[in-house]
């Protein structure tokens, strides 16, 4: 994971119940790190987090450096055929963030975007939507979401495509800025499910995790979000 993702993944310096020793008097903590706790435990395995930036993710798990992306991914169709997936292990939906005192704050449309600057993150969903605004000024994509978070600050750009729950975390922890969830059918057409990722023909592995996973409820797992999104630290 990227451990730079909140509230799906981050680093504290803290060691906490919750968080796992990353080296270097860093930890990884979020939603990712408890999923991947809790099946490692039902693989009898110990887990281990490895730090990798988002682009190395399907490159490492296919070259043995990791076992399994758990990193918020979403199982694209371009992304299934270099990785196998499991079934989703958390569904969202796509809203964007902006500055609290904006003129966008309140707007009920992705089409109401029209010619503002939106920015999302490299090489994701965030990004890809962002086309699906009309006359949008698609602003290069950075490689982490703190980064966009304070281009957004900055002014540098007007809004920055999200998840539900990452808006929330970014949110509550930047009193500046707010989120805003458009009207049925005016909303981004995406799927913001997430899934975790193995190597491409590891069966073995992905039908152990896969196990795992469907013994987890829906109920547990909108908790562990909750959770996550609660004690996350704040974007610096």
């Amino acid at each position: 994971m990227e451990c730079a993702y909140a509230p799906f993944n981050w680093t504290q310096l803290e060691k906490t119940d919750t968080a796992v020793d990353i080296g270097n008097a860093s930890y990884a903590d979020g939603y990712d790190v408890v999923m991947g706790k809790y099946i490692a435990e039902k693989l009898g395995r110990t887990l281990v987090v490895k730090p990798i930036a988002w682009e190395g993710l399907e490159p490492a798990v296919n070259n043995g450096e990791i076992d399994a992306i758990i990193a918020g991914m979403t199982a694209t169709p371009e992304r299934k055929q270099n990785v196998d997936f499991t079934t989703p292990y958390y569904e969202s939906k796509m809203v964007v963030i902006v500055r609290k005192d904006s003129d966008l704050a309140g707007i009920t449309d992705i089409q109401q975007l029209s010619g503002r600057k939106v920015q999302g993150q490299l090489n994701t969903i965030y990004d890809d939507v962002i086309d699906q605004i009309d006359g949008v000024d698609h602003v290069t994509p950075l490689a982490t979401y703190p980064l966009m978070v304070v281009a957004l600050q900055n002014g540098e750009v007007d809004a920055l495509t999200a998840e539900l729950p990452v808006a929330v975390g970014v949110t509550s922890s930047n009193s500046d800025l707010t989120y805003v969830e458009f009207d049925a059918d005016k909303g981004f057409e995406a799927d913001t499910s997430v899934s975790i990722a193995v190597k491409k023909g590891n069966t073995e592995l992905l039908d152990e995790i896969q196990k795992a996973l469907d013994s987890i409820t829906e109920e547990t797992r909108q908790q562990w979000m909750i959770e996550a999104t609660g004690r996350q630290p704040a974007q610096e």
